[in-house]
């Protein structure tokens, strides 16, 4: 019983460490593994703090100008990245020999990961030079920059700025702050990102890019960004009425195994993604699959981004027909010949509760790019029908059916007659 109780408090344990989101790493894993833009079906909400602006008839991104200060949501793929990096070779005048764009990203890779963008597009452009703020690149003290851009991370732009004087704040025309919920998620970015705006002029263009736009991202977004116009993405679940949902009674794990080797079985023209708590149960799932004679691949948070990376790239290319994975791809990434995604266990924070927008962001993986998508949940006690219950309650407009089941109690003739509508 003891034993039973420890390993219990283990997998709660590693499961509350997986849940925890490494931001910066999925931003990270996101650039890794997009190399073109992604066909976003998803509204904008603009809204404009001046009726008078040339911004309050945008109804989406390709009418956007960058005149005034803007606060944008934009997920990874979007083209967001150019779009400043646009805003500040247009601003930049290649005969002052001065840093006059600031552009802060949360992490050492991510900034790199920006820098590449404006050296690609800055090739047309030769006059313009780059430098990295960036820890590794340590500059004679009284050095003067000549680079008329800069892109690093808040705790070296900062020392640049007000210790070494390397850069002068008052000679910036644009500053962008790149990955704003990874930046407030980073222990002393949020206050070193609001130094270096306070010692920039007025007359400064600011331009903040976030993924989400929690209360969190919002409040730091104002304080950053002075009278701004907002471009926002209307909330997720408003665009899922293309996928189907559904859910599976069970009575163990092994029965949920068989009833997924049925359902998957019906439905081995598309890929899918399969959802669980713990490293352990994926890895144990993975390796059932695989003995099935299943193409499989197995991702957790234990991986190095590079890593989880390459296996999402042989996801993507078909080389493995089902994906196995805990939250670290719950979010941001987009496989566009997903078109299933089975919760093997459904989402749960620390706590027990339902974790809403974990289970948003799952099913989220499939009906991207406008399809038709399909949901699985597995359900095994009256805990995880509570769930349940409870994440359809949350999301009102949701309706999660139940699949009716043959004698042998495992799903199939309902998938193989729901499929062909795919």
């Amino acid at each position: 019983m003891a034993t039973d109780s420890w390993a219990q408090a283990v997998d709660e344990q590693e499961a509350a460490a997986e849940s925890v989101d490494d931001k910066a790493a999925q931003s990270l894993l996101n650039k890794l593994i997009r190399s073109n833009l992604v066909n976003t079906t998803n509204q904008v909400e603009v809204l404009q703090r001046d009726p008078n602006s040339p911004l309050y008839s945008v109804k989406s991104f390709e009418e956007l100008r960058f005149p005034q200060n803007l606060i944008a949501q934009s997920q990874s793929g979007t083209g967001k990245t150019a779009a400043f990096v646009l805003a500040m070779l247009s601003h930049v005048d290649p005969e002052n020999k001065w840093p006059q764009c600031l552009c802060v990203s949360p992490t050492y890779e991510l900034a790199l990961q920006t820098g590449k963008v404006i050296e690609q597009m800055g090739k047309f452009y030769p006059e313009v030079q780059l430098v990295y703020a960036i820890r590794g690149n340590k500059l004679e003290r009284g050095t003067r920059l000549q680079e008329q851009i800069v892109i690093g991370t808040p705790g070296t732009v900062l020392d640049w700025c007000q210790k070494l004087k390397f850069i002068d704040p008052k000679k910036i025309k644009v500053f962008v702050l790149d990955e704003a919920d990874v930046m407030i998620a980073t222990q002393g970015h949020q206050d070193q990102s609001i130094r270096i705006q306070r010692m920039l002029p007025k007359t400064c263009q600011m331009l903040l890019f976030s993924a989400t736009f929690e209360d969190t991202v919002w409040n730091f977004a104002k304080r950053i960004v002075p009278e701004p116009n907002i471009i926002k993405l209307k909330r997720e679940e408003e665009t899922l009425d293309t996928i189907k949902q559904y859910y599976v009674i069970c009575n163990s794990k092994e029965e949920k195994f068989q009833a997924l080797c049925n359902i998957y079985g019906a439905i081995t023209i598309a890929q899918a993604m399969i959802f669980c708590h713990t490293r352990k149960t994926a890895g144990w799932l993975a390796g059932e699959l695989s003995r099935e004679g299943h193409r499989v691949a197995l991702l957790s948070g234990e991986m190095q981004v590079e890593q989880r990376a390459a296996v999402i790239e042989r996801f993507r290319d078909g080389k493995e027909k089902v994906l196995v994975t805990t939250n670290v791809c719950a979010r941001g990434i987009d496989v566009e010949q997903v078109s299933v995604v089975i919760n093997f266990d459904l989402p749960v924070d620390k706590d027990g509760n339902p974790d809403n927008e974990t289970y948003l962001h799952r099913i989220g993986r499939t009906g991207r790019f406008g399809k038709r998508g399909l949901a699985i949940n597995m359900v095994d006690s009256r805990f995880s029908m509570n769930i349940l219950n409870r994440i359809q309650e949350h999301f009102s407009k949701f309706r999660i059916d139940k699949i009716q089941t043959i004698p042998n109690r495992y799903p199939t003739l309902v998938i193989i007659y729901y499929y062909p509508s795919f």
